[in-house]
């Protein structure tokens, strides 16, 4: 046996055993979680654990239950569990899993005014409570706007008086909250506060180590098969212009799907989110406008006829493109053969809207707002990438879902407008240096003869209402099942994630990322 076989025995060997400790210290977490029932800030307080430390995948049927009888049992409101903080995390918990629980719940904190009572202040952590929980409003629920202005004024001006870890968790929450933090990013970091709690569940902490660890594996085998199919296709010869963002594309899909069983599902939409931008930086900065129609037309007919028309340039990644669906075709069998046509039609879509701004580019025109939204809430591709993400989540995704994301719908729409508006602020200074179309910025600015800051604001204030309708369509009866809601979610925290602050973290990569990088696949958990 060499060397290399050797390693690949012993790695085989220990990878075997820490799977199984997993499934044994899983089996102690499911029964922590059922001596916790009846205990209702317990098992709260679990079931938070639980989620924010990544490993809820394991517990679904087992938190459903669970939450389903919060939801039903009246002693959950008893005066002994009534207080600021249980109220809220009962809330965001509830609000989370889809239960349409009222704001109501929150009246009793108000004094006679109809203010959130003063003497509320002195709660640090119900008021983290209670901030975390008001990012699951919706439209129309005055309350938690209020919550949300009264707890974020209020903890911005306690955290520089708080110990650690409390300090911690303030200033992490204020900087994203639970409900837009994504919940892979985020694992790593609760797990060195959760050990921190004196009352921590051992079981819990070690499965949610070694599961991290494990998946850190899994995800370093999944890169190192897309760096090679990246590397063969020698992009950086035949589009020296392109942004080599292999690393960081893969980053952004696994963030968004990270569980083991969506490895297929992580490595389509990888290789087709590279191709996609590098399609972007050919329409945006490389392109004739004739070049352009092109290889528009090309996408349209979807075959090798007539490939010879396009320039030498856009050829290797034209061939790209359809080599990546044929992958899709061979994975798919007959009985979701239908993906296949929905995928092509997402990527035509995302093209033509591509071209509709290349024409605007060329033409010189800054179109109204709506008219930019109409076609960069396209362009933005997250109606392409609910698509692709759908063919990797097996039969879940039926026929009548894929036609459902093509309908347009709200949630879609929600996260689309995320991605675009915030992108745009973050982008839309150094892109008009370099030759841009109007970003929705200069539209605003523009159509509304307003200085840059007030268009932040308003395009701000659409981002805010945006999340209200993410949070509207998660509650029940949902319009498909929460899994692939869920996916919809995450592209909307992976905008917040990439482009907060005004920063394009994806384009211009600084230690924010490469953090991020090392993070998630090079660094292990200490156990």
């Amino acid at each position: 046996m060499n060397l290399l076989q050797l390693y690949n025995f012993q790695h085989h060997i220990t990878r075997a055993y820490n799977q199984k400790q997993v499934e044994d210290l899983k089996d102690e977490v499911r029964r922590e979680q059922l001596a916790a029932a009846g205990k209702p800030s317990q098992q709260l307080n679990f079931i938070d654990a639980i989620q924010r430390l990544g490993v809820a995948y394991h517990f679904e049927e087992e938190i459903e239950e669970a939450l389903r009888h919060i939801c039903d049992d009246h002693h959950y409101s008893d005066d002994k569990y009534d207080d600021l903080y249980n109220v809220s995390l009962r809330f965001r918990l509830l609000r989370q899993q889809g239960y349409n629980i009222s704001c109501d719940v929150f009246n009793k904190f108000k004094d006679k005014n109809g203010s959130f009572r003063e003497s509320l202040i002195g709660d640090v952590q119900g008021m983290l409570g209670l901030y975390e929980a008001a990012h699951l409003r919706v439209q129309e629920e005055d309350i938690l706007d209020e919550a949300l202005a009264f707890t974020t004024t209020h903890l911005k001006s306690l955290v520089k008086h708080l110990d650690h870890p409390l300090a911690v968790q303030v200033t992490q929450a204020l900087h994203r909250p639970i409900r837009k933090g994504l919940e892979r990013l985020e694992a790593r970091p609760y797990i060195f506060i959760y050990q921190d709690e004196a009352s921590h569940s051992k079981a819990l902490l070690k499965l949610a180590k070694l599961d991290f660890n494990l998946l850190q594996s899994l995800y370093k085998k999944e890169l190192s098969h897309i760096t090679r199919w990246w590397e063969d296709l020698d992009f950086s010869s035949s589009l020296p212009f392109v942004r080599d963002r292999v690393v960081e594309t893969y980053l952004w899909i696994v963030v968004a799907c990270f569980e083991p069983q969506y490895s297929y599902a992580r490595r389509i939409q990888t290789k087709l989110l590279v191709l996609i931008t590098v399609i972007d930086d050919i329409y945006d900065a490389y392109g004739t406008l004739e070049e352009l129609e092109l290889f528009t037309e090309a996408i349209e007919r979807w075959d090798n006829n007539g490939i010879e028309k396009l320039p030498e340039y856009m050829k290797p990644c034209y061939l790209a493109v359809l080599d990546a669906y044929k992958e899709i075709e061979e994975k798919e069998n007959e009985e979701r053969s239908y993906c296949v046509h929905y995928a092509k039609e997402a990527m035509k879509n995302s093209v033509r809207a591509y071209f509709n701004e290349a024409k605007w580019l060329h033409g010189e025109y800054v179109p109204t707002v709506e008219e930019y939204m109409g076609v960069a809430l396209v362009s933005c591709d997250v109606p392409m990438f609910t698509i692709i993400s759908f063919v990797g989540m097996g039969f879940i995704a039926t026929k009548e879902a894929f036609d459902w994301v093509l309908n347009g719908p709200k949630i879609v729409r929600a996260c689309s407008t995320i991605i675009r508006l915030m992108d745009d602020m973050a982008s839309h200074k150094f892109e008009q240096e370099r030759g841009h179309i109007a970003s929705s910025v200069e539209c605003y600015m523009k159509q509304y003869s307003v200085s840059e800051q007030l268009a932040y604001h308003e395009l701000n204030k659409q981002v805010e209402k945006a999340w209200k309708d993410i949070n509207q369509e998660f509650l029940r009866p949902t319009a498909i099942p929460m899994p692939l809601l869920t996916r919809v979610l995450n592209f909307a925290r992976t905008g917040d994630f990439m482009y907060k602050g005004r920063e394009d973290i994806f384009t211009n990569v600084g230690e924010v990322m490469k953090d991020n990088v090392a993070s998630l696949f090079i660094d292990p958990v200490p156990m």
